[in-house]
């Protein structure tokens, strides 16, 4: 008998490369006594306790849950979880007079819907989403599920562990060339870790004023950045009053998911200062009814706080983060300086490039599901193994080319300060392990 057809889509379907060793390890067999998980941002530190307060308390008497009734939102979110959003940004010192905020399941979700908004699908008025590789790899994903283009600029790792942004000639004339809907940057990057200045901001700022773009920031990480005499940088410190023209046309992707330390409460959201593009994505968004309702009571919390408490807990999460990156950093050269390690510039990611120190025909992937499926080395008496995610997925390369992600890995620092600190020799021996067996 014949079985029900699949869609091209689906059958074209492979996991995300940040979920591929994890799936790989939950088929392992025979499990080694530990293993340390960064192949996600999957954070694993307590949310902020104005959250935890509401999250411990919904049948409190003054919660909208008491008599155990979960009803849906307004599409657009509560009014709460929305000034919750503007609060936090109002707090860090930037103008939210003029900002709409619509409340989604997730940043996955905003990513999703924004793909939708101000990019054209394939034919005559396609206009795609440009972005700079290596790039969040939800953003390609999403783009092939909702039949939308992806176009690059590539980057490129050098041997100090700096990414350089191209040149902006470069980045103009891929503009010219492919003719994108938006370009979308994310200023404390994923998965890079590097971080955009306010004058790159300006100077891309100036491309889409002039070639018509919207200019998409994904600001998941924006309290997160680690350079001496850095400054906090937003798409909403980008005004008219340097770039005339930017106003109304740009929109930030947020998330109660890693500042907030709350990645499976599944809040997100999309702001813009373009009135027409709010009430379109409402429109569009209807069709999802609304977010997680439980979800935009406890991040409606942050509302209420003030600019001290605000700048006290992003204060915090920055010098947690930045300890934890700089002694991996730190350690992974110490264990093998011909390794290529990302400058720890901002975000909760580390790079690592392979490519001095591992024979020809090296794929990163190999390594990934040897390390889930079969490897692991002992740490201190304990055979332990590593998941990391392979950054292949991370480049939009056309078939044919040479993808950079093949001697690549991203390493998210979401495990504990102990866990993490075992990396560098845990990452180095299951390499040198595999490299022997192949």
């Amino acid at each position: 008998m014949s079985k029900p057809i699949l869609s091209a889509h689906f059958e074209s379907r492979t996991p995300s490369d940040v979920r591929l060793a994890q799936m790989k390890y939950e088929e392992r067999k025979v499990k080694p006594q530990a293993v340390i998980n960064v192949g996600i941002g999957n954070v694993s530190l307590p949310t902020n306790p104005a959250m935890q307060k509401r999250m411990f308390a919904l049948g409190a008497p003054e919660s909208p849950f008491a008599k155990g009734v979960v009803r849906y939102t307004t599409t657009a979110g509560t009014v709460e979880c929305q000034d919750a959003f503007k609060n936090i940004l109002k707090c860090e010192g930037f103008d939210t007079s003029k900002l709409f905020v619509q409340i989604t399941d997730g940043g996955s979700s905003a990513m999703e819907l924004l793909l939708i908004g101000v990019c054209g699908p394939a034919g005559t008025s396609e206009r795609p989403l440009m972005v700079i590789d290596p790039a969040y790899t939800n953003y390609i994903s999403f783009a092939e599920r909702v039949g939308r283009k992806i176009v690059t600029v590539t980057r490129n790792l050098n041997e100090s562990g700096k990414f350089s942004l191209p040149e902006l000639n470069k980045i103009e004339e891929a503009i010219k060339t492919n003719n994108p809907g938006a370009l979308l940057v994310i200023p404390y990057d994923n998965p890079t870790g590097q971080y955009y200045d306010y004058e790159t901001m300006k100077e891309l700022a100036k491309l889409c004023v002039k070639y018509n773009l919207w200019m998409i920031s994904d600001e998941a990480y924006r309290e997160l950045f680690y350079e001496e005499g850095g400054e906090l940088v937003s798409i909403w410190g980008v005004t008219d009053a340097e770039v005339p023209g930017i106003e109304g046309r740009r929109i930030s992707i947020e998330t109660a998911s890693k500042v907030w330390n709350a990645c499976g409460l599944r809040i997100g959201a999309l702001i813009t200062d373009s009135a027409e593009y709010n009430n379109r994505s409402v429109a569009e968004y209807t069709a999802n009814l609304c977010a997680n309702a439980i979800g935009q009571y406890v991040f409606g919390a942050l509302a209420h706080e003030s600019k001290e408490q605000i700048a006290e807990w992003c204060k915090s999460i920055r010098s947690y983060y930045k300890e934890q990156i700089f002694n991996v950093y730190n350690g992974l050269k110490e264990q093998e300086p011909g390794l290529i390690v990302s400058s720890p510039d901002a975000s909760i990611y580390t790079v690592i490039d392979v490519r001095n120190v591992v024979k020809p025909g090296f794929d990163a992937i190999d390594f990934v599901l040897y390390c889930a499926g079969e490897g692991s080395v002992n740490l201190d008496g304990v055979e332990t193994t590593l998941l990391v995610a392979p950054m292949k997925g991370f480049y939009n390369v056309k078939a044919g080319e040479k993808n950079p992600g093949s001697t690549q890995f991203r390493i998210s620092f979401v495990e504990t300060p102990e866990n993490m600190a075992k990396i560098p020799e845990l990452f180095v021996k299951l390499l040198r392990q595999f490299e022997s067996q192949r």
